[in-house]
């Protein structure tokens, strides 16, 4: 059997997000080698967010005592004296340029630390993309694209909310608000320390506890975001089998379901933070009448100015001024918590097939392949191939032909090492390749597969993601042998025409004959052919076949197909049926046998599908 595949956490619910978890998964980035060129900077904008804090609580003092010096000359006899005006303009020039600096200085911490938190970004999407990317054939094979792109962009902004709003936002706010007490109580009485910091608790007790609430609609409304994205970009991709059924209406109404899951979420969403807002202004306003009436009746005693009462006030309102956005900054916080903890599971998982420590890389000699005892079943099935023991020399021409699921593909996959066997081993010039490094080992390997996938970039880049460093001529003449040439002569942007969506322009022979060029330009060893002319007509087959007999002199070739003309004329032909090998030999011996293959050729025949075959057999050693 093959082995589990790895728990994905996307198909569980989201974790829970601890918020001491997010800080140390934020200071593992942070503190990484790949960051240590920021570090300088970083304490940089962190000292400027604390100094701004200190500009904010001593503008209202400034503002305070104007007020005061103010307020004193204009109760003397004979009015206030000439320096009244200078003493207290002076101390409200002060106000206004320190609430300048209080909110100028964080826009320079801001563009300090931008390259910072961009930075910590980027090396995130880059480590998770990577990590992916490593992960094993059967993840991406049940795995929705466009989820995987969601947790992976989620992740990656996590750090810059984590950072913006817990280290720039949240500590600088708590040191605020211990400066405003410590300063309210040596200036003006300790009773006001006490409303300040009442007011302030109170505030983010019931924040904190209705953002709890909130962060649960937010997470199902995140949910629900997830699985119309995933089910848009899934029914999307494969547009055209929506449209061959005939399925567009479903598909509406399938997306419909969901984004009426998520309405109903982000309509919860949206009640809950107008009763979050009303319970806070309740506070908010609490806590200023609570100052404002204490000072008027201590300034009835004498024991304050009416300055004094100005200054406690937007002392108060500039501590408020930062808890506005407490809620939400918590649930970004929180929900940022939750969206890192999600990536840092993606993280976690390890690929089914990995290098053994210390693997060494595969060494060609000359490309003889061995599958001894091999046996693996996909999952859900009990078997896909069995008990394989098979020599194919190198040099050698070998054809595989089969029923649908005899197993002929998965041997192949097995060869790529896309999969690992359960049981027996596969070698190449005598090396086990579970042994060897699978870059070493897909590098010397040329596939040209049934449905030949390409990115949506220019043909150039197609023919060049095999061998990105091959010259000009190489790459024309990888065009010329694949009979491709006519068809790009034929195009106005020549090999520079973008291709499409997984090569949609393109058709069939037409991809499959960029398949077999880029197969031809990686030069590799061992070439692997995969029902390569299963999507040709039977003039370009002929032509895609003469291409294919040049390609395969010289090199080991194993051809999986259907139609089996087109591998008759094979050195050594294997027919496999229920995962094992049924018969092997020559086209001609197997049809004397009688068997399996007789029959298939036979059937062939009696279709018209058997045409003579063109490939000519790479000579044998």
């Amino acid at each position: 059997m093959s082995p589990p595949p790895s728990h994905d956490p996307l198909d569980g619910p989201a974790p829970e997000g601890r918020l001491s978890e997010a800080l140390a998964r934020l200071w593992a980035i942070m503190s990484g080698p790949d960051m240590a060129r920021w570090r300088f900077r970083m304490a940089v904008a962190f000292a400027i967010t604390l100094l701004a804090k200190g500009f904010s609580v001593a503008a209202p003092v400034a503002f305070g005592e104007g007020i005061n010096i103010l307020s004193r000359g204009l109760n003397l006899e004979g009015g206030p004296p000439a320096g009244a005006f200078w003493a207290a303009g002076g101390l409200i020039i002060a106000y206004g340029l320190l609430r300048f600096a209080a909110t100028g200085v964080p826009q320079l911490r801001d563009a300090l630390f931008s390259p910072v938190s961009n930075d910590a970004q980027r090396l995130t999407a880059v480590q998770a993309y990577a990590h992916v990317q490593s992960l094993s054939l059967t993840y991406h094979q049940t795995r929705r694209t466009g989820a995987v792109n969601k947790v992976i962009d989620r992740g990656a902004n996590a750090v810059d909310y984590l950072l913006r709003f817990l280290v720039f936002n949240i500590l600088p706010a708590l040191a605020e608000l211990l400066l405003a007490a410590a300063v309210a109580a040596v200036l003006y009485g300790w009773e006001f320390s006490v409303i300040i910091v009442t007011a302030v608790v109170s505030y983010a007790f019931i924040t904190f506890q209705m953002t709890q609430w909130r962060v649960k609609i937010r997470r199902q409304m995140n949910e629900a975001d997830t699985e119309v994205n995933a089910r848009s970009v899934d029914a999307l991709t494969n547009f055209e089998t929506v449209k061959a059924f005939a399925a567009e209406v479903r598909e509406a109404g399938r997306f419909d379901e969901a984004k009426t899951r998520y309405a109903k979420a982000a309509v919860k969403s949206e009640q809950s933070l107008a009763a979050l807002n009303a319970a806070q202004a309740a506070i908010m306003n609490g806590g200023l009448l609570a100052v404002a009436l204490l000072g008027v009746w201590m300034a009835l005693q004498g024991r304050l100015e009416v300055g004094d009462i100005a200054a406690l006030t937007l002392m108060l309102m500039q501590v408020y001024q930062p808890l506005n956005i407490l809620g939400w900054a918590y649930r970004e916080i929180k929900q940022a918590s939750v969206d890192l903890e999600r990536l840092f599971q993606v993280l976690r998982l390890k690929p089914e097939v990995a290098d053994k420590p210390g693997a060494a890389a595969l060494d060609i000699t000359g490309g003889a392949v061995r599958f001894s005892g091999v046996s693996f079943a996909h999952d859900g099935r009990d078997r896909s191939v069995e008990a394989i023991d098979l020599d194919i020399p190198a040099g050698a021409f070998i054809g595989f032909a089969g029923p649908s699921g005899a197993g002929k593909s998965t041997l192949l996959r097995l060869l790529f090492r896309f999969y690992d066997p359960s049981t027996g081993r596969i070698e190449i010039d005598g090396q086990n390749i579970a042994d060897v490094t699978q870059a070493s080992l897909r590098g010397q390997l040329g596939l040209v597969p049934q449905d030949v996938v390409l990115f949506n970039t220019s043909l150039r880049e197609n023919l060049l993601y095999g061998r990105p460093d091959a010259d000009e001529a190489a790459l024309w003449d990888a065009v010329t042998r694949a009979r491709l040439k006519a068809f790009v002569d034929s195009l106005p942007l020549g090999l520079e025409t973008r291709v499409g969506e997984r090569g949609l322009k393109l058709s069939g022979g037409e991809k499959q004959r960029v398949g077999l060029a880029r197969a031809i330009l990686r030069d590799p060893p061992i070439l692997i052919l995969d029902e390569a002319t299963s999507a040709l007509d039977s003039r370009t087959e002929a032509e895609v076949q003469a291409a294919i007999a040049e390609a395969v002199r010289g090199r080991t070739t194993l051809a999986v197909a259907h139609r089996l003309s087109t591998i008759a004329r094979a050195d050594r032909l294997v027919i496999l049926d229920g995962g094992r090998i049924a018969e092997t030999g020559t086209h001609a011996e197997l049809l004397a046998r009688g068997g399996l293959y007789a029959s298939m050729w036979a059937a062939q025949i009696e279709a018209g599908e058997a045409a003579p075959a063109v490939l000519a057999p790479a000579p044998s050693v």
